[in-house]
């Protein structure tokens, strides 16, 4: 296993690293923000990101989509954690695609991915019911006739789903509160009857929706009652391409924050001269590069279908976390006092990094789930 990226893929890094400093700087976040846009993106730009063909990355060509790898869409994903882009980019071609090429029926699958690979789809995945991500406690019921299904319940913190044209609901037909079993995944139209979209603006100026289902009707994605099956796999492709978002704003992270002790002087000499500020970056420097090896590895298990895909995505989960939680908090307090204000765009920074620390589960979920899955 190679942990390099080939020719093709440093290409769409470049392209993306440009794409992003140009046209998604985090003075489009400051602005959309500041203009509460009811959107939470740029419409323009995502259309651009839809026209450079990322929203169809991972999807197979026979559908609309490019079917360039999860390392692809990972190096994409980096370089938008970078300046923090906003875009439905993870909600939609991460997650909402996952399922849709996971659990999809082939008529479903020739229907819904060449519009999300055409940008004309928006999905989100609407599974959190508590403040703490638990997978598999969904007390959503899903009532199944034949095909389709009526949903009644309330889900929380779901990814953009105020701008999602489907939301791909996660609720029970069978088994207890915390069972594994007889989850069912249903494919609801978000404008349909019974559905009650309420948008939340996160710490980080993001987007996410709490979301109220009385009745609703919906398709099954997937077979009833087995939709963990198809669950699993999707969140552990959304763990791994959020930690390469990740990977990419705890590096710019620390690469402003190294800039910024080699302009910065304190009693006539540059505060990175310090001794004890040398050895708080030295520490940085080791966890940023640990890290960059543990998402190349995921995006690699990925793409190779690997046997130890669940292990590796709650690794990297929880290592990204505590790695962006570090540098974050490092790059803050060493940015003094200006880092706390909204002048300096290192606080920005701080905040992602608390959000996506708690999306998808935090570094004490997946510390246990590893256990688990590794026999501890």
């Amino acid at each position: 296993m190679s942990l390099v990226l080939n020719d093709e893929q440093n290409m769409l890094k470049d392209a993306a690293k440009d794409f992003c400093t140009n046209n998604a700087p985090i003075a489009q976040l400051r602005r959309l923000r500041d203009e509460k846009n009811h959107l939470g993106f740029d419409k323009h730009t995502w259309q651009q990101m839809v026209e450079l063909g990322w929203a169809g990355i991972t999807i197979p060509e026979e559908y609309g989509g490019l079917e360039f790898g999860y390392m692809g869409m990972g190096v994409v994903m980096e370089e938008c954690g970078r300046t923090l882009t906003a875009s439905p980019l993870l909600s939609t071609a991460g997650l909402g695609a996952s399922a849709l090429i996971e659990g999809g029926t082939i008529d479903q699958k020739l229907e819904l991915l060449p519009q999300v690979a055409a940008g004309e789809l928006l999905l989100a995945l609407s599974l959190e019911e508590s403040a703490h991500h638990d997978p598999y406690r969904v007390l959503t019921k899903a009532e199944v006739f034949g095909e389709k299904c009526s949903v009644t319940g309330t889900k929380k913190f779901v990814l953009d789903g105020h701008v999602a044209d489907k939301l791909i609901v996660v609720a029970r037909s069978a088994g207890e509160s915390n069972s594994r079993d007889g989850l069912t995944l249903v494919l609801v139209d978000r404008e349909a009857d019974g559905v009650t979209v309420t948008r939340t603006i996160m710490a980080d100026s993001r987007n996410a929706a709490n979301i109220e289902f009385e009745g609703a009707q919906g398709v099954l994605l997937g077979e009833a009652g087995k939709g963990v099956e198809v669950l699993d796999k999707v969140l552990d492709v959304g763990r791994i391409l959020l930690s390469a978002e990740m990977l990419g704003g705890l590096q710019e992270c620390f690469e402003r924050t190294v800039e910024y002790l080699k302009v910065r002087e304190q009693f006539g000499v540059p505060i990175g001269s310090f001794q004890a500020l040398k050895h708080r970056a030295a520490q940085m420097f080791c966890e940023v590069e640990l890290s960059k090896s543990v998402v190349l590895d995921a995006l690699s298990a990925l793409d190779e279908g690997r046997n130890d895909l669940a292990s590796i995505s709650s690794l990297t989960k929880a290592r990204l976390s505590d790695t962006y939680n570090l540098v974050s908090s490092e790059g803050v307090q060493m940015h003094g006092g200006i880092g706390m204000t909204d002048e300096y765009e290192i606080g920005f920074f701080l905040k992602r990094s608390r959000v996506c620390e708690h999306s998808l589960g935090n570094s004490a979920f997946h510390r246990d789930r590893y256990g688990l899955l590794t026999g501890y």
